[in-house]
């Protein structure tokens, strides 16, 4: 690591002079500033770029490929036409059917004429039987009751004719609406002949040729073998393993930056989705990042980081990271106080960045902390202090 002076020995920083007389075999340590600024933490995990969607197409009804309209790298929009199959038993199927409902249209239209028929003759008898009761309740004796109740007779059974021929009507109806529900029925079937793409995607696998018979893929026991891969190549998943201790930093729509290497480009993309749970055998979380892929540059496959922010500090206590010892559950910081004596200081730690550290207590804003190698230092003991700053601090201030 490359040092830079910000002042001499003896001397501490912002000018103070020395409380006590430091003997000449006190050593010279580097120490540095605690100071205020922004901290971010931040999560990289390596892992695969994979399709939003990836799915097999398969034939939803068997038939031999008329027509092959897509091939590998085929870019298709959701929709499109991708295959066409010939399925003869379905197109006459379909011939069928509408051939049946013009024989089922026919039926309704003499069942129909019957009714009208005798619904007139009944209208007739009834009419007959109506005038010949009038006429022999007011004059009895006038007409036969043998001939009244003849015409009573026809009148109630013309009545039944038109509840039959009403039946007949029905049924001829019902059986109009069953064939035209086989035709759409065999017609959808039919329709599949024509298969389509889902989604907006790139064809990756094609497995089948010209006249190939496609099995149909609805049923598990048959070795069905699909048309082709279809990949979606706009929108990919990143799916990343938040180690327990990041999960409750995790939030819907956190901004992540993804690195492809073997593009040399980073990418945006956005926490989509988490499983809400953390897995048993690895203490992480599921989580997937959304990352669109407008230009089509990124391909499935491909390894990528993705780097996501889990907290922020807009003005933390920084303490370097080289300053920090660890012992176990404690950790400490040596600082040299105003009396140049070496103290050590149990410190508690927040968000930490690969170089630096919050510390939420038992150090202040200007102490001196030692960087330098530790292992001689004893509490107490006297040290020449010696404030340096690494480059990259000594940039930004230049930079300010």
């Amino acid at each position: 690591m490359f040092l830079t002076s910000c002042s001499g020995p003896g001397t501490q920083a912002g000018g103070g002079s020395q409380k006590s007389q430091l003997d000449a075999g006190s050593p010279t340590v580097a120490v540095t500033l605690v100071q205020r600024r922004p901290l971010s933490q931040k999560l990289t995990v390596s892992s695969e770029l994979v399709p939003f969607q990836e799915i097999d197409v398969y034939a939803k009804e068997s038939g031999f490929v008329k027509q092959l309209l897509v091939d590998y790298g085929t870019h298709v929009r959701a929709g499109q036409l991708m295959a066409v199959l010939e399925i003869p038993e379905l197109e006459a199927q379909v011939e069928q059917d509408q051939a049946a409902i013009v024989a089922q249209q026919n039926d309704v239209t003499r069942a129909s004429h019957d009714v009208e028929r005798d619904q007139a003759q009944h209208n007739v008898f009834h009419l007959q039987y109506t005038r010949i009761a009038g006429v022999a309740k007011e004059q009895p004796g006038l007409v036969a009751q043998q001939e009244v109740d003849d015409a009573q007779g026809r009148d109630l059974a013309s009545e039944s004719q038109i509840e039959a021929a009403q039946g007949a009507l029905y049924t001829a109806k019902s059986q109009l609406v069953m064939a035209r529900a086989k035709l759409t029925r065999d017609q959808a079937l039919f329709a599949y002949a024509r298969i389509t793409a889902p989604f907006n995607g790139v064809v990756t696998q094609r497995y089948a040729n010209l006249g190939a018979l496609m099995q149909a893929g609805t049923n598990s026991s048959t070795q069905a073998m699909p048309l082709v891969k279809l990949s979606e190549d706009d929108l990919f998943r990143l799916v990343i393993p938040v180690p327990e201790s990041y999960v409750s930093h995790i939030r819907i729509g956190d901004p992540v930056s993804v690195y492809v290497a073997s593009l040399n480009a980073s990418f945006p993309g956005r926490v989509a989705r988490f499983s809400v749970d953390v897995q048993q055998d690895t203490r992480t979380m599921h989580t997937e990042v959304d990352v669109p892929n407008p230009g089509r540059v990124m391909m499935p496959g491909l390894y990528a980081e993705a780097t996501i922010t889990v907290a922020t500090k807009a003005n933390a206590l920084a303490v370097p990271l080289e300053a920090v010892d660890h012992n176990g559950d404690s950790v400490t910081v040596d600082v040299v106080g105003v009396s140049n004596k070496i103290e050590v200081r149990a410190v508690k730690l927040g968000i930490q960045t690969p170089t630096d550290a919050e510390a939420l207590s038992g150090l202040q804003e200007g102490d001196m902390v030692v960087i330098s190698d530790r292992s001689g230092l004893k509490a107490g003991q006297e040290a020449r202090p010696k404030v340096i700053q690494s480059p990259k601090y000594q940039d930004q201030e230049e930079h300010k």
